[in-house]
């Protein structure tokens, strides 16, 4: 009995090492994960800015403000120029609401940086970084932070639970095949 209680230990020990991994590497990919929706919205902010300039300038040759501009192109009789109007306020909506979220995430810090990156998530962007997302090691402070948090969740998730349920279950089935019929 000593023996199997021995290798018991042992496959435990392997377990804790095995998730202590698992959850360093998982985890360690939110950085990284952030970091390359960070570069998308960045790309995005870029090119709706592009088209908002092209709108100001367009608005400025017309002797108007950008607000002044849309205003005039949503009243418009013509459905398809009025429709430039809605398309012109959008886009102006948009970059502010990229502008917002790039600069959130920008300046938040390590510890605020998944809750911002959460209240300001484009789900299509993310899903666009996910289809491309490449995994990675991330060598900075906030990587290691991710992956020992990682390390903890993945451990207590096992000893508090999984072990518990385990042990909890083990004595019962031992009790149960001891015991004759």
């Amino acid at each position: 009995m000593k023996s199997g209680s021995r290798l018991l230990r042992a496959f435990d020990g392997m377990i804790d090492r095995v998730l202590c991994v698992c959850g360093a590497v998982l985890f360690s990919q939110g950085p990284e994960f952030m970091q390359q929706y960070l570069q998308r919205l960045g790309g995005h902010l870029a090119e709706a800015q592009r088209q908002l300039g092209l709108f100001r300038d367009a608005a400025a040759q017309s002797g108007a403000t950008l607000e002044q501009f849309i205003t005039q192109t949503r009243g418009n009789p013509n459905a398809g120029l009025s429709r430039l109007g809605t398309v012109m306020n959008e886009t102006a909506e948009r970059t502010a609401s990229l502008q917002a979220a790039h600069d959130a995430l920008l300046h938040s810090s390590l510890w605020t940086r998944p809750f911002v990156f959460f209240r300001h998530l484009d789900l299509g962007l993310a899903q666009g970084t996910w289809t491309v997302y490449q995994p990675a090691v991330p060598t900075t402070l906030e990587g290691l932070v991710y992956a020992l948090a990682g390390m903890l969740v993945f451990l207590a998730l096992y000893h508090g639970g999984l072990k518990t349920l385990l042990a909890a279950l083990g004595p019962r089935k031992a009790a149960a095949v001891t015991q004759p019929a």
